[in-house]
C-alpha cells in the first residue's frame, strides 16, 4: 500500500528524513535508482544521492517515503519495506554536505536522522522524471558505485544485504521475471541479488523442492541455443510460502 496525505499546508520537521533505496533488476545486473541534486563547489563534480528528504509533522514515516520519493522521481505506487533508521552525528558531515545543507534547509546545522526504505523493481517498468531539487534522475549500476552523498552508500550497503537476508527466508522473483520463464533467468536473479556464483544443479534442486514453480509443456523461441524448458510461478504455493517463510534456504 501507498498511502498519500495531504502536506504542503505544515513545516517540514527539520530533525527527520526518509531516503529510499530503490533498486533495479534489468535481468543482467542490479541498479539503483539515484537523483542528482546538483554540482558540489567543494568536489567539482555532481551529487547523487538516493531520493531522500524530510518528513512533514503531520504524515507517517511510509507516507513520507512515498511522497519524497514520487516529488524527486515521478514514481509511485510501488511497496516500499524499511530498512531501518540512520543516526550517526557525522552522517551529513562531509564538506559538500554542508555545502547542500546551507543552500537548500532552513536549518542546515540541524541533526538528522533518517529512516531508509527499500523496493525491487523491474527497471524497464520505470521512467524516472526528476522534479523539486532533483536535477536529474535515472538508474546507476550498483558495481559502478563506490560513493554517495550522505551516508547513502552506507544505506544502499544496508538496504542489499536487507534484500539478501530476505531471499534466503522468501521466495522472490513473482513481480521480477517474465510470466513465463527458465530456470537459467532464475538462477541468473538470485545469482545477482546475492552477487555470487550459485550451483545450478543444486539451486535447481532446492528451488523445486520449494514447490513453488509450475513446469510448462513449452519452451523458449527464438533463442541461439538448446531451448530451455519454461516454467511460471504457481501462485497459491508461492503466497503461502511468501507469508510462512522457510528456514535458510542455504544459499
Amino acid at each position: 500500500m501507498n498511502p498519500k496525505k495531504e502536506t504542503k499546508s505544515l513545516e517540514l520537521n527539520p530533525n527527520v528524513s526518509v531516503d529510499c533505496v530503490i533498486l533495479g533488476f534489468d535481468f543482467e545486473q542490479l541498479y539503483v535508482l539515484l537523483i542528482d541534486s546538483g554540482i558540489s563547489k567543494t568536489t567539482g563534480s555532481s551529487r547523487m544521492a538516493v531520493p531522500g528528504d524530510l518528513i512533514y509533522d503531520n504524515e507517517t514515516l511510509d507516507e513520507a517515503a512515498n511522497r519524497v520519493l514520487e516529488e524527486l522521481t515521478g514514481i509511485d505506487d510501488i511497496y516500499l519495506e524499511q530498512i531501518g533508521a540512520f543516526g550517526d552525528p557525522k552522517r551529513m558531515g562531509k564538506e559538500s554536505d554542508k555545502e547542500w545543507l546551507k543552500s537548500m534547509r532552513a536549518e542546515p546545522h540541524a541533526r538528522v536522522i533518517t529512516v531508509a526504505y527499500y523496493s525491487l523493481v523491474i527497471m524497464s517498468d520505470f521512467n524516472p522524471q526528476a522534479s523539486s531539487f532533483a536535477k536529474s534522475a535515472g538508474w546507476a549500476p550498483i558495481k559502478e558505485i563506490n560513493d554517495l552523498a550522505f551516508d547513502h552508500f552506507e544505506i544502499l550497503q544496508a538496504g542489499l544485504e536487507q534484500l539478501k537476508r530476505k531471499l534466503k527466508i522468501q521466495p522472490i522473483g513473482f513481480n521480477l521475471l517474465p510470466e513465463k520463464f527458465t530456470l537459467s533467468q532464475l538462477h541468473k536473479l538470485y545469482e545477482t541479488i546475492l552477487n555470487k556464483k550459485l550451483d545450478k544443479r543444486n539451486f535447481r534442486r532446492k528451488i523445486l523442492k520449494l514447490d513453488i514453480l509450475s513446469p510448462l509443456k513449452e519452451k523458449q523461441i527464438g533463442v541461439p541455443h538448446k531451448p530451455s524448458q519454461l516454467f511460471k510461478f504457481n501462485q497459491e504455493n508461492y503466497q503461502k510460502l511468501s507469508d510462512e517463510g522457510y528456514d535458510n534456504f542455504g544459499f
